[in-house]
């Protein structure tokens, strides 16, 4: 830097138009990443819930001198309740700050993961970022058979006709199968009024259509305009804000000696007995998460 430059960088606002007129600060934008599935948070599943995100969220917002916020994305998805309230407080906020905002698509923004790109402004996805996904599934799994031969007889006692509907250890009823039909459709065309709002003119729809739950790589993605363009987080804020641009990564993992008084402080309040129980919780939630990443190929 000049040394013009860096003395005018302590001056008052009226001394610095003096002595050096052409000074600009270095423009900073804050770097949030959202990783991981989105629901619950739980040991050993990880991912991306609202309360554990509106806290970084308003950090970054909330920034010093900050002219944009920038989304890093890596997600396959899932609660579509959770990812529709993250997006909202994102557009929330960058009303309020009144704040440009970024996304950056890694691996994957896939369903909910591109439900949280959308609350951006612009956003940008490597060649090989998968892309898109917009739809509704539910799965599980079906019992009846197997308690049948093994001699179980289920009883269900309920006020109101469709509380167990779907119970997983009963036959599946045509209009239970009906109904959730429905309840699939109403978020899907949700998910879909999101995405034509979020994304204007910009979208072109080909025959096949767009809200089909099908995905695609960056360019395939460009081609339709689920994104603005191909690049990187630094390639792109750079273009944008100079190559002087700082960009402040917001929160982040923890160290390890913070980890390790986590990890203490919940064996102290649930007891060993508690702790497995989460633990076997985690695992079931862990097993879910790596199958939401393995219909992307990852």
């Amino acid at each position: 830097m000049p040394m013009k430059n860096l003395i005018a960088r302590f001056l008052p606002a009226s001394l610095r138009r003096r002595f050096a007129p052409d000074w600009q600060p270095r423009a900073t934008v804050a770097v949030l990443r959202l990783n991981g599935p989105i629901g619950m948070a739980m040991p050993l599943r990880g991912g991306i819930d609202f309360a554990s995100a509106v806290g970084p969220l308003e950090a970054a917002f909330g920034m010093r001198g900050v002219k944009a916020v920038a989304l890093v994305i890596n997600s396959p998805g899932g609660s579509p309740v959770q990812s529709s309230l993250i997006y909202k407080r994102i557009r929330a906020l960058a009303q309020e700050k009144e704040l440009p905002v970024y996304a950056f698509a890694e691996d994957v923004a896939a369903s909910g993961g591109y439900m949280l790109a959308c609350a951006a402004d612009e956003i940008y996805a490597d060649e090989s970022s998968i892309i898109g996904s917009i739809g509704v599934v539910s799965a599980g799994f079906g019992f009846a058979g197997l308690i049948e031969k093994l001699g179980i007889e289920r009883r269900v006692h309920t006020a109101g006709e469709s509380k167990a509907m779907l119970d997983p250890f009963r036959p599946e009823k045509a209009e239970d199968v009906m109904r959730l039909e429905a309840l699939q459709r109403d978020v899907h065309d949700n998910f879909k009024a999101l995405v034509r709002r979020s994304r204007g003119g910009r979208l072109i729809e080909p025959a096949d259509g767009l809200f089909t739950g099908e995905f695609w790589a960056g360019q395939a993605a460009l081609d339709r305009g689920l994104i603005d363009g191909l690049g990187d987080l630094r390639t792109i804020m750079r273009q944008k804000f100079g190559d002087r641009v700082r960009l402040r990564l917001v929160g982040g993992r923890k160290p390890f000696w913070q980890r390790r008084i986590g990890f203490a402080a919940r064996v102290e309040a649930q007891g060993t007995a508690g702790l497995g129980e989460g633990f076997a919780r985690g695992l079931v939630a862990a097993v879910e998460a790596r199958s939401l990443w393995s219909r992307f190929g990852l």
